[in-house]
C-alpha cells in the first residue's frame, strides 16, 4: 500500500556519471516543496558503479533483471511507493529540480501529465535534427490522427501519473516503445491528460546513447500501427473495396477510355484483385480488434457485443454461399460461351473474360467469408 505523495522513478543503465546529479536533483526537489516522496533508481544491469552512485545521492535501487527500457520502467514503478510516480531518464538531460509543474498539474486532478520540450526549449546539441525536425513531430502527428488528444511531445521521457491509474493498463512493451503504450493506453481509457512545457538539456553522459534513431523509430511507428486495426486494416481495406469494385463493375460492363487511356479486361482483373485484398483487410480488422481487447491490448468497445448480435456464425454463412452460388451462376454463364463454339478457341475473349473474373472474385469472397465465419465464431466463443 502507497504511504508516499511522489516517487520519481529513474531507469538507469551504466549512468554512474550522471545519475548521481539526477537523484540528488530529485530529492532536493522533494525537500523544497515539502513533498513526502522518494527517489527510486530502477538499476537494469549496469556494470560500473551506478548503483553505488545512486545509493549515495539518495536513491532506493531497485534491480530489475528484464532487460528494455519499459522494463526498466515498470520494476521501478511496480517497486514505487507514492500515490504519483514522475519518470525522467537518468542522462540528466531533464531536470529534477523543476518539478513543480508535475506536481501542480497531479494535484489539479490529471492522470498522466506530459512534459512537452518543444514549448519548454531543446537547448542547442540536445536533440538530433533528425528527430526534433521530422522524427518527432511525425510520430506524434500520427499518434494523435490515430488515438486522439493533443499531445505536441508524444516521446517526451519525462512525465508523471497517477501510480494507480498506469498499473491498470497492463503495459507489455519492455523497450523504447513503452513510452508510446503509456500515452496510447491512456488516451484508449480516456484518462485526464494534460502537457506542461519542458526543458531538455544536452546528454552529459560520455558515450553514445541507447536510443538508435532508425531502430527505435520503426519499433515507435509499427507499435502504433499495431494498435490501431483501423488504419493498419480497415481504412486501407475499405479504400480498396470502393475503388476496386466502383472500377470493377464499370469495367464488367465493357471498356472505358480516360482521355488517351483505354482500361479493359486486364485493368478489370486488378479491380478485382483490389476487391479480394480490401475484403481481407477488412477481415483482419475485425479479427485483430476482437482479439486485442479479449487479450487485454484495447480497451472494452461497446460495439462489439451489438456486432456479435448481427455478424453470426449463420449469417456468414448464408452470405457465404450465396456469393459461392453467384460465383458458380457467373461461372457457368462463361462456360455456356465457350460451348458456343463447341469448346474450340474463342474469337473474342472479351465477354467470357469478364465473366470469368467476376465468378473467380465472386467464388473467394464466398470462400473468405464461409472461412472468416468460423473464425469469428472461435473469437466469440473465447470472448463468452
Amino acid at each position: 500500500m502507497t504511504d508516499l505523495e511522489l516517487s520519481i522513478v529513474i531507469p538507469c543503465l551504466d549512468e554512474e556519471t550522471t545519475v548521481g546529479d539526477c537523484v540528488a536533483k530529485g530529492v532536493r526537489a522533494l525537500a523544497r516543496l515539502g513533498i513526502a516522496g522518494e527517489v527510486v533508481v530502477a538499476d537494469n544491469g549496469s556494470s560500473d558503479r551506478s548503483r553505488e552512485v545512486a545509493a549515495a545521492a539518495g536513491a532506493r535501487v531497485v534491480a530489475v533483471a528484464a532487460k528494455g527500457y519499459g522494463a526498466a520502467l515498470m520494476g521501478g514503478i511496480a517497486a514505487s511507493r507514492g500515490t504519483y510516480v514522475l519518470m525522467a531518464d537518468a542522462d540528466d538531460s531533464y531536470d529534477l529540480s523543476a518539478i513543480d509543474p508535475f506536481v501542480d498539474a497531479l494535484r489539479a486532478g490529471n492522470d498522466l501529465v506530459m512534459g512537452n520540450r518543444f514549448k519548454g526549449g531543446i537547448e542547442r546539441g540536445a536533440m538530433p535534427a533528425l528527430h526534433r525536425y521530422l522524427g518527432n513531430p511525425v510520430l506524434s502527428f500520427v499518434a494523435r490522427l490515430f488515438f486522439g488528444g493533443d499531445s505536441g511531445d508524444f516521446h517526451c521521457g519525462m512525465r508523471a501519473f497517477r501510480r494507480d491509474r498506469i498499473l491498470s493498463l497492463d503495459l507489455r512493451t519492455t523497450g523504447m516503445e513503452f513510452a508510446s503504450e503509456m500515452v496510447v493506453k491512456a488516451h484508449l481509457h480516456r484518462l485526464r491528460i494534460t502537457e506542461v512545457p519542458t526543458v531538455l538539456r544536452r546528454d552529459r553522459r560520455p558515450r553514445r546513447p541507447h536510443l538508435r534513431t532508425w531502430r527505435d523509430g520503426w519499433r515507435h511507428l509499427r507499435f502504433l500501427l499495431l494498435y490501431s486495426p483501423r488504419w493498419l486494416f480497415l481504412y486501407p481495406g475499405a479504400a480498396l473495396i470502393v475503388a476496386g469494385g466502383l472500377l470493377g463493375a464499370r469495367l464488367f460492363l465493357g471498356p472505358l477510355r480516360i482521355g488517351a487511356i483505354g482500361l479493359d479486361v486486364h485493368t478489370l482483373v486488378y479491380a478485382a484483385a483490389a476487391v479480394i485484398i480490401g475484403y481481407q483487410g477488412v477481415a483482419f480488422a475485425l479479427f485483430t480488434k476482437i482479439f486485442a481487447v479479449s487479450e487485454g491490448l484495447l480497451p472494452e468497445d461497446p460495439r462489439l457485443p451489438v456486432l456479435f448480435r448481427y455478424l453470426t456464425l449463420e449469417t456468414g454463412l448464408v452470405v457465404g454461399f450465396g456469393l459461392l452460388v453467384l460465383g458458380v451462376g457467373l461461372g457457368a454463364l462463361a462456360l455456356r460461351e465457350w460451348t458456343a463454339v463447341d469448346f474450340g478457341p474463342l474469337g473474342s475473349t472479351e465477354v467470357t473474360l469478364r465473366l470469368a473474373i467476376a465468378s473467380a472474385t465472386a467464388l473467394a469472397l464466398g470462400s473468405e467469408t464461409v472461412l472468416a465465419s468460423f473464425f469469428l465464431s472461435v473469437l466469440g466463443l473465447r470472448r463468452r
